[in-house]
């Protein structure tokens, strides 16, 4: 059995964000599955998607200080700028990350590990809401 389906995300700021209840919340016919794979895939080049910890909400706070650290926006070398000195970093800080991960599924829902939770990782001061296709393959 295959089920494919489009999310849009309601929109966050700039930063790391748990968004795996989000997701479910959209996604009622994983109840149909005893065992499957889901692939999770942002449609858009300056966000990214990472699967970490869901418990303490200064990994989040860290995860933003490191990335802002590693990619600084407005560096004189940066030649793509027309939407904005946080632009270039955005797309840096997504290839960095990816644009989709792989999860087990497994009698009705997520095979995460105890402290796992999906992340929508936006890197944009203003991103807006965020597209995500999900498909489900399994039975």
């Amino acid at each position: 059995m295959w089920l494919q389906k489009e999310i849009c995300l309601t929109p966050k700021p700039r930063g790391f964000h748990l968004v795996t209840e989000e997701l479910l919340c959209e996604l009622p016919e994983l109840r149909n599955f005893k065992v499957g794979m889901m692939n999770i895939f942002i449609m858009h080049t300056s966000a990214a998607l990472t699967l970490n910890e869901n418990a303490d909400p200064t990994v989040r706070q860290d995860f933003e200080s490191f990335f802002t650290r590693a990619v600084p926006e407005g560096e004189p070398y940066y030649r793509h700028q027309d939407e904005g000195s946080d632009d270039l970093p955005a797309h840096i800080k997504a290839s960095l990350l990816g644009a989709s991960l792989d999860i087990p599924i497994g009698d009705g829902g997520l095979k995460l590990g105890t402290w796992q939770g999906i992340y929508l990782c936006e890197h944009r001061n203003h991103g807006g809401s965020r597209r995500i296709m999900v498909t489900v393959q399994g039975e």
